[in-house]
């Protein structure tokens, strides 16, 4: 018998992954694939690090933690808004997790009733909506564009709120475009989300990946903001599974239940081993790498364009371009498996994104060294000239 629930009907498959898949398959045959498709810094975990994780193995820190985290690592993170950012946030409204992926089960199996609409923007990070879908909630996209430099704002919001809606849910930066939104901003959008008594919900996991500003975090917006957090990208630490969340004061012991009930408490080698994700060696690593990536956006972009690429937002964070490639083709999809089987450029098609004209958009990732950046271009400018 085959009976999943209907909610299944909604949920797509993660087409970046499916191509990852088949990337590997052609790798495997002995292919060169430069990869330019997965938000996965190429960078291994910083030393310090993975030297915290070993030693805590060592000494048997292999056991279940509290809930919501080590008590030592909470109070790290809330030293590191305090340095950082110059916030004050309370160790006892983070909640350690598993993952970014984690933290946001956890908010919407905490506020999402069933058949209540959440405001997304499209384009946007697919897992989002599904995440949301799996908890019976209801995603509504908000199309953006250039106007509004890929970022909801205010008149927005008014324009698709409905009496069924009970949030938003914004990144910055975001994905795929990279585009930030400014401290006003922010709490131009919380304000009307008070307004509305709706929630808002930010992911800030492309923090400290930003080349011209620090990204402002939204706990400065205000206390009642839930802010999402990881340790996968600034931090590289994706296979680690570890991120956080802020939660407003008064739903702590709402999400400690959810928590308890979920997942225990996340990875504890991996808790250990970010304790020294915040030690200014770690950090000294961090922001050199930084650079690279800058560097890796300066070269690409001009070089995408080059090749008939036309990018409408260009990066403030993440490690994205988002390009319109109708110039080049009509079908991005297509694009992106023609890309991957012919030349061996592995990219992530628009659909993945969201409703909004996804058959015109196509993303790259600057993961991977300008070298292979470089040959990437060279191979894209070839197969085009055909």
């Amino acid at each position: 018998m085959y009976r999943p629930a209907r909610r299944l009907a909604d949920i797509s498959p993660f087409h970046v992954v499916e191509l990852l898949t088949r990337a590997r398959q052609l790798e495997a045959e002995g292919r060169d694939i430069i990869h330019m498709e997965v938000g996965e810094p190429d960078f291994p975990t910083p030393e310090p690090i993975t030297a915290a994780a070993v030693d805590a193995i060592k000494q048997g820190k292999t056991l279940y933690t509290q809930a919501l985290g080590l008590p030592e690592l909470r109070e790290e993170i809330a030293a590191f808004y305090r340095t950082r950012y110059g916030v004050a946030v309370p160790a006892t409204r983070i909640a350690v997790t598993a993952g970014a992926s984690g933290a946001l089960n956890l908010a919407f199996a905490c506020l999402a009733d069933p058949g209540s609409h959440w405001l997304l923007a499209d384009p946007g990070y697919p897992c989002n909506r599904h995440i949301l879908r799996a908890y019976e909630g209801r995603p509504q996209n908000i199309p953006v564009g250039p106007d509004t430099n890929f970022q909801p704002n205010p008149e927005l919001l008014h324009q698709h709120w409905s009496a069924t809606t009970a949030g938003l849910l914004v990144a910055s930066p975001a994905n795929p475009t990279g585009t930030l939104l400014t401290l006003p901003e922010i709490a131009a959008l919380a304000d009307v989300c008070r307004g509305l008594q709706g929630h808002f919900l930010v992911d800030e996991i492309y923090h400290g990946l930003t080349y011209e500003t620090d990204a402002p975090t939204a706990c400065a917006a205000g206390d009642d903001v839930w802010v999402i957090n990881s340790f996968s990208k600034y931090f590289q630490m994706t296979g680690w599974r570890l991120g956080w969340m802020v939660v407003p004061e008064p739903y702590v012991r709402e999400v400690e239940k959810l928590a308890q009930n979920l997942v225990l408490c996340p990875s504890t080698p991996a808790q250990h081993a970010a304790l020294a994700a915040f030690a200014p060696d770690t950090i000294a690593i961090l922001e050199m790498r930084r650079g690279e990536f800058r560097k890796r956006r300066d070269f690409l972009a001009p070089a995408l364009e080059s090749v008939g690429f036309r990018i409408t937002a260009r990066p403030q964070g993440a490690f994205y371009l988002y390009c319109d490639c109708s110039a080049l083709c009509d079908d991005s999809f297509g694009l992106a498996r023609d890309l991957l089987e012919t030349i061996g450029v592995a990219a992530t098609p628009g659909i993945d994104f969201g409703s909004n004209a996804p058959e015109k958009h196509i993303r790259f990732a600057y993961t991977t060294s300008i070298d292979r950046l470089a040959e990437a271009v060279d191979r894209l400018r070839r197969h085009f000239a055909r």
